[in-house]
């Protein structure tokens, strides 16, 4: 459990943080194929696993600046429209 506290806080690594949000799924995706299967060694896995941590964390920061950026369309007084930031709530 210290171990994923640990990789938690670390920083993204370079190369996942330059990736798509789509390509960092995808690799996420046959990360967790690759562990359900249980047939890599123990380092392959501990690897992928810690890996797939920086995926994820990549995924959600992707996720949330595009949320950031959603506005949406509102009509005012008069037929006017226009953009607001989306509310969270």
């Amino acid at each position: 459990m210290a171990k994923d506290k640990a990789t938690a806080q670390e920083k993204i690594p370079d190369d996942i943080a330059a990736m798509s949000f789509e390509a960092a799924l995808e690799e996420l995706e046959d990360i967790v194929r690759e562990l359900e299967t249980g047939e890599g060694d123990l380092d392959t896995s501990i690897n992928g696993y810690t890996r797939g941590v920086f995926l994820k964390r990549h995924c959600e920061a992707k996720l949330k600046e595009a949320e950031a950026r959603i506005d949406k369309i509102v009509v005012g007084a008069g037929g006017a429209v226009g953009t607001e930031p989306l509310d969270d709530a």
